[in-house]
């Protein structure tokens, strides 16, 4: 196969356990991840990677690809490459579970940065960050990229920081979203890499990474997701899909009148 998708589904995370089984429109948030990476085209198959019984079983109720990992795993990471031992790929796409607003644009994407430059061996995404709220919000992870779309540093706080004296009165601000690819290769050369001192610090796993030496890939896309981490964050996705829905029935509605312009009158008028 030349890309698979894997998705790391935790029950016992730390901020909101059995997260992955919240309800969402009556569906646990698993499978809105999983249906959405479904329709990424370039996947040639979709695997859940489950610490737990019940997540396993769930995943399977709704048609998944599932496997049972041991639940001692440090991160997603490593859940993913006890999957990736036995499995013949040349891309793994890094596919979080706790992203039901995850766009399949976004993984085809990070997959295609791969498959496209041999020299790439891992890739991320990025957003343009419209909000101005959000650029403060430590929750939200912030990255700074080269003139060629490799990473120079992610972090909590803001960046870039803007100098009073700076001639740039408003700097264009990224948000990272926690989509990855790697070659085979490169997914364990970072297992085995060790903790780095800014992971520590920052609390981001990938700038160990850029600590010893190597090179991120960062694609931007013009969709956004909510990640959910904790109960607060789950009901910020309902609202969205509920707008979301909204606006699907306008459309809906203006295409039916557009069709049938005479639907809406009776016969005396």
């Amino acid at each position: 196969m030349d890309v698979i998708g894997i998705i790391p589904a935790r029950y016992f995370s730390t901020r909101f356990e059995g997260k992955v089984l919240a309800d969402i429109a009556g569906k646990p948030m698993l499978q809105h991840v999983w249906e959405r990476a479904k329709e990424a085209i370039i996947l040639d198959d979709l695997i859940i990677a489950c610490d737990d019984e019940r997540v396993l079983k769930c995943a399977q109720k709704f048609g998944a690809k599932a496997v049972l990992t041991i639940k001692g795993h440090a991160s997603g990471t490593d859940r993913i490459c006890e999957v990736m031992n036995s499995i013949d790929a040349k891309i793994v796409v890094n596919i979080q579970g706790d992203e039901p607003l995850i766009h399949p644009t976004m993984i085809n994407t990070v997959a295609r940065a791969l498959l496209d430059n041999s020299s790439v061996s891992m890739a991320t995404v990025m957003k343009n960050i419209e909000d101005e709220q959000v650029i403060n919000d430590p929750n939200v992870v912030k990255v700074v990229i080269d003139r060629n779309n490799f990473a120079l540093y992610f972090s909590r706080s803001v960046i870039p920081f803007r100098a009073p004296c700076s001639e740039i009165e408003f700097p264009v601000y990224f948000k990272h979203i926690g989509l990855y690819s790697y070659t085979k290769d490169f997914l364990f050369t970072y297992k085995n890499l060790p903790v780095s001192y800014l992971e520590k610090v920052e609390r981001l796993e990938q700038l160990r990474v850029l600590e010893e030496g190597f090179r991120i890939k960062v694609v931007e896309t013009k969709y956004d997701t909510i990640s959910v981490d904790t109960p607060e964050d789950l009901e910020k996705v309902k609202e969205y899909l509920q707008r979301e829905e909204i606006e699907k029935n306008k459309r809906t509605d203006l295409i039916h009148s557009a069709a049938n312009p005479n639907a809406c009158h009776s016969e005396e008028e």
